[in-house]
């Protein structure tokens, strides 16, 4: 018997992807494309994986906050986000306005469909995969992540793989030890050691992950290799050997464990309460569809003219998949 599969959908990663590509306009002469994107993709994607559940997973409000706290740096100054098409006589206070009501509908489809949509105050949706990947209601489950983020590749287990969409991949612990030479066991303090631009977190000089998996070999091992052995190994290295890799990090050590505290992911960055309240979602999520509801949202919105009927019809394949 096959075992059943959860998509873990890190939410915001794929609304601003479809935000940017898709220049679909509403009737009412408002974008709408993150919204039809969003819609497309996942149509596209409970279609290939067959998924039997789908958990849409959010930053809350302040989700930064924690992480910036140890580094006041943490995703700060990104660029804003710029559409590769223009609309004529949109400016900036309106295009944050409408960014901001394509992801509230987007929050009122998700609730009218059998999806668990999760979001908690001052946690990134980073965390809540994590947790999610972790639940005992998935024991025995295959959990398919959905993000362009390479953070995520460190939930890689026998149960876990990344489905990279933009770069079309699905990563599983075996193919990420081929591309990279490390594990996903490890692959956490190896992004520690090289720092991560997008989020503003800066690493050691001159070392990538090539470099890592070539000067930390014993890294693509199954086994966790904590901050401290690779920092005595490569202290141990620098007596030996003028290959200024190791010395580099043992200069930049405690920027390696800061980035490692910011990266990590297991364990999530989430309260007892806030805990509590997924384990609830969850355990109690009630596998309801109003079609009625979704084509009044449409229809108000301006997009009346979308097609739900392969969307709806895998929702009732989903209702059944959980009775």
């Amino acid at each position: 018997m096959e075992s059943k599969r959860v998509v873990v959908v890190d939410a915001l990663n794929m609304f601003v992807r479809a935000y940017i590509v898709n220049p679909s306009m509403s009737a009412n002469g408002n974008p709408v494309g993150g919204v039809l994107g969003f819609l497309g993709i996942l149509r596209k994607l409970i279609r290939e994986t067959k998924a039997d559940q789908v958990v849409i997973c959010w930053d809350g409000a302040g989700g930064s906050l924690k992480r910036r706290e140890i580094v006041k740096e943490y995703k700060l100054g990104r660029k804003p986000l710029r559409k590769n098409y223009e609309v004529d006589g949109m400016d900036e206070q309106s295009e944050r306005e409408n960014k901001i009501w394509q992801q509230q509908t987007l929050l009122e489809i998700i609730n009218e469909m059998p999806m668990i949509q999760l979001m908690l105050p001052n946690v990134e949706a980073d965390d809540i995969i994590s947790y999610i990947t972790r639940h005992p209601a998935y024991d025995g489950w295959q959990k398919v992540v959905v993000s362009s983020d390479k953070d995520f590749i460190q939930l890689l287990d026998d149960e876990t793989v990344l489905l990279r969409p933009i770069q079309k991949k699905v990563y599983t612990r075996k193919t990420v030890i081929e591309d990279y030479g490390i594990s996903p066991q490890n692959f956490v303090a190896a992004r520690a050691i090289a720092g991560d631009p997008s989020d503003n977190l800066v690493g050691v000089p001159r070392a990538g992950l090539a470099t890592i998996a070539k000067r930390l070999p014993f890294l693509v091992e199954q086994e966790d290799h904590n901050l401290d052995e690779i920092n005595a190994y490569c202290e141990e290295q620098t007596t030996t050997s003028k290959v200024k890799f190791f010395q580099n990090v043992c200069e930049h050590y405690e920027l390696v464990k800061t980035n490692y505290k910011i990266m990590n992911l297991l364990p999530p960055s989430i309260s007892p309460q806030g805990k509590t309240k997924l384990n609830y979602a969850v355990d109690n999520f009630e596998f309801q569809l109003n079609a009625t509801a979704l084509k009044t949202i449409s229809l108000t919105g301006g997009f009346a003219h979308f097609d739900w009927s392969e969307l709806v019809a895998s929702m009732r394949r989903i209702i059944n998949s959980n009775k």
